[in-house]
């Protein structure tokens, strides 16, 4: 006897089942808790961890890589960035993959492009060389958040999802802590260019968790990226708003987290290569906590009802005051200005869940990766730019540049900040 057919207004994401690797059916909403932890948000948060890990990696390999390849510091910060200009020009495709053939495939068949970056990497010789291996890194771990908030928007319910959302982002700051003291002690015992290999069977062996464990949620309808679909995505209101409030807020906190923060504790309060790593760690762990503070932040303030852009906001403007210390240059605080910037920076990676809650689910997936792509152009180019900047003044015979280089460096970046803060808070209170 034949079942009875679905009714013909019924949404396909409603009826249509969940297939996993062992041929298993599910239904959306049918994983509990303990499913959903272990075969959704571990996985995929591993692979963010392995992101920020290869993000933030180069500010402990820096003095070997000018030393091998004789880089200035224009250079360093063009070789550094070149994973946010990949990382960013990845995003559109990837916003098109992630709805049409879910974050499971997507982000198993990336993960082993970059383990192949990363492999070209540890064999760069010159800056060509290096920076080519970087950019297939970035372009290769393009998808890990973006796959991570598409899988958990998919079997979480909403009001959830700010605060896993942080739990991600600290795993994200896990990533980036193993980056400094870990990697430091590490490069006692093996050479840069065996931790890197290291790096990449790491990031074959959370590909292959992913493509084993994940459940594939049903396909989306098939919805072109045409000009209207552009359109309905930045003529959107909620993204409007917020890319104007926290995205260039989130592109310094990118930009200077992964090299020059690192280079401002060597050259002004002229720390050692341990001394920094120790910094940077407890910077790391600060966007841990931060991360899981602030997800739980906004899940209790928007209870009692404000709106998460408003936690946002305080959270921009203390973020921005942060960096006027940076500009006066003043002395008692340069052991814990590295740390707080780590912790107050978390904040600009509240935009996110704030997008993907107001977007159709349909879009979920581009409206992320959209976001992604003006965030980490923004990055390229305070990373890039910083470094330009700096390399106006003449370093002294040991290879240090002055306070006044990062003074005004710093000062420019709180500039175009700004306006965005500015503007919001005149329309919040008028």
């Amino acid at each position: 006897m034949r079942s009875p057919a679905a009714a013909p207004d019924t949404p396909a994401a409603a009826v249509a089942p969940v297939r996993w690797w062992r041929g298993r059916e599910r239904m959306p909403g049918t994983l509990s808790g303990p499913a959903t932890l272990f075969l959704v948000f571990i996985p995929f948060a591993l692979g963010h961890y392995v992101s920020w890990l290869l993000r933030s990696v180069n500010a402990m390999l820096a003095p070997q890589l000018v030393a091998q390849a004789n880089l200035t510091s224009a250079q360093l910060g063009m070789l550094t960035s070149t994973y946010f200009l990949a990382f960013a020009f990845a995003q559109i495709p990837i916003g098109i993959a992630l709805d049409r053939y879910g974050p499971r495939r997507v982000q198993f068949v990336l993960l082993l492009v970059a383990a192949v970056g990363t492999l070209a990497f540890a064999g760069g010789r010159d800056f060509a060389g290096l920076a080519i291996a970087r950019a297939l890194m970035g372009f290769g771990l393009g998808a890990c958040f973006m796959s991570a908030i598409k899988a958990l928007t998919t079997w979480l319910p909403a009001h959830k999802v700010p605060s896993v959302q942080g739990y991600l982002i600290a795993a994200g700051g896990l990533g980036a802590a193993t980056a400094t003291l870990p990697v430091r002690l590490a490069l006692q015992h093996m050479s840069w260019q065996w931790l890197m290999i290291g790096l990449a069977g790491a990031c074959i062996l959370v590909a292959l968790l992913i493509l084993l464990l994940a459940p594939t949620p049903p396909a989306a309808p098939p919805r072109p990226f045409t000009r209207n679909a552009l359109v309905e995505i930045f003529g959107h209101p909620v993204f409007r708003e917020t890319a104007m409030l926290v995205l260039l807020p989130h592109t310094v906190f990118f930009g200077v987290q992964g090299l020059w923060i690192a280079r401002w504790l060597a050259d002004v309060p002229r720390y050692g290569e341990q001394a920094i790593a120790w910094l940077l760690y407890l910077g790391m762990a600060a966007v841990i906590f931060g991360s899981i503070a602030v997800g739980q932040l906004t899940e209790f303030a928007t209870k009692r009802g404000w709106r998460t852009l408003d936690v946002a906001a305080a959270g921009v403007l203390l973020f921005l005051l942060l960096q006027c210390v940076f500009v006066s240059g003043w002395r008692p605080a340069q052991q814990v200005l590295p740390v707080l910037f780590m912790l107050v920076g978390c904040v600009t990676g509240m935009e996110y869940s704030i997008v993907s809650q107001a977007m159709p689910p349909a879009l979920t997936g581009r409206a992320s990766t959209c976001l992604n792509l003006l965030i980490f152009v923004g990055a390229f180019v305070v990373q890039a730019g910083f470094g330009q900047v700096i390399g106006l003044w003449q370093p002294s015979p040991l290879g240090h540049y002055p306070i006044a280089a990062y003074q005004y460096a710093f000062a420019l970046l709180v500039l175009i900040q700004l306006p965005g803060l500015c503007r919001y808070l005149l329309r919040r209170f008028r």
